[in-house]
C-alpha cells in the first residue's frame, strides 16, 4: 500500500498537470464550457423567452428577434441576436448612437428585459454557433469602432478574443453613453484579455447575476 506522502506527492502532481493543461488549452477548454453551458441557459430560458416574444408582438409591429452586425475575434462581422426591445427603424433618422436615459427608441412596455438585460438572452445562440462566447468583452457595431479607434487605438486589442454576453466591464459600469465615457470600459476590457483565467472567469459569471436589476442600464 502506498506511503500517505506518496499519495499525497502524487496527488498534487496530478492537480498540478490539470491546472497547466486548463491554462495551455484554455480557449478550447472555454470554448467547450461555452457550447454546454449556453445550450443548458438557452433550454432553461425559453419559457421567458416566449413570454417576452408575446409582448413585443403585442406592444409593436415587427419581429420579435432582429440581428445586428457586430464585430468578432479579429474584426470578422457577424449578425447578433436580441430581443427588439425598440420600435422599428429607430435609427432610420439618426444612424447608429449612444444609450441614454429615457431612451425614446425604447417599447415602454419593453424597458424592463434591457433594465434586467433579458433582451441579450437570444445572443446564448450566438454562443452555441461560436460567434461569441459567455464571458469576454462585449461586441460592438462596426460604426462606433470605427469612432472608437480615432480617440483610443488600443481599443482594436479587444478583436484579439472572441466578444462575449458579459465581461469585466459590464460588471464594473454601467452603459456607455459617449466617446469619453468609454475609456474606463476599455481598460476594464484590455485588463480582461491581458488576464485571462477560470477564477476571473467565475467571479465575471457571478457577478452578472447582480445585474439582473440594473439601475444603469438604458
Amino acid at each position: 500500500m502506498p506511503e500517505p506522502v506518496t499519495i499525497l506527492t502524487g496527488g498534487s502532481g496530478f492537480v498540478a498537470v490539470l491546472i497547466y493543461l486548463a491554462r495551455r488549452y484554455f480557449d478550447l477548454a472555454k470554448e467547450v464550457v461555452d457550447i454546454i453551458l449556453g445550450s443548458i441557459a438557452l433550454i432553461l430560458c425559453l419559457p421567458l423567452l416566449v413570454i417576452c416574444a408575446l409582448i413585443i408582438k403585442i406592444s409593436s409591429k415587427g419581429p420579435v428577434i432582429y440581428t445586428q452586425v457586430r464585430l468578432g475575434k479579429d474584426g470578422v462581422p457577424f449578425k447578433m441576436y436580441k430581443l427588439r426591445t425598440m420600435y422599428v427603424n429607430a435609427e432610420s433618422a439618426t444612424g447608429p448612437i449612444w444609450a441614454k436615459d429615457g431612451d425614446p427608441r425604447i417599447i415602454p412596455a419593453c424597458r424592463w428585459m434591457r433594465k434586467s438585460h433579458i433582451d441579450e438572452l437570444p445572443q446564448l445562440i450566438n454562443v452555441i454557433k461560436g460567434d461569441m462566447s459567455l464571458v469576454v468583452p462585449r461586441p460592438e457595431r462596426p460604426e462606433i469602432m470605427e469612432e472608437l479607434k480615432k480617440v483610443y487605438p488600443e481599443v482594436v486589442e479587444r478583436l484579439r478574443v472572441r466578444p462575449g454576453i458579459t465581461g469585466l466591464a459590464q460588471i464594473r459600469y454601467g452603459y456607455d453613453t459617449d466617446v469619453k465615457a468609454y475609456k474606463r470600459k476599455l481598460e476594464a476590457d484590455l485588463e480582461y484579455v491581458e488576464q485571462r483565467k477560470w477564477v476571473l472567469e467565475l467571479k465575471i459569471m457571478l457577478e452578472t447575476f447582480a445585474k439582473l436589476n440594473d439601475k444603469m442600464a438604458r
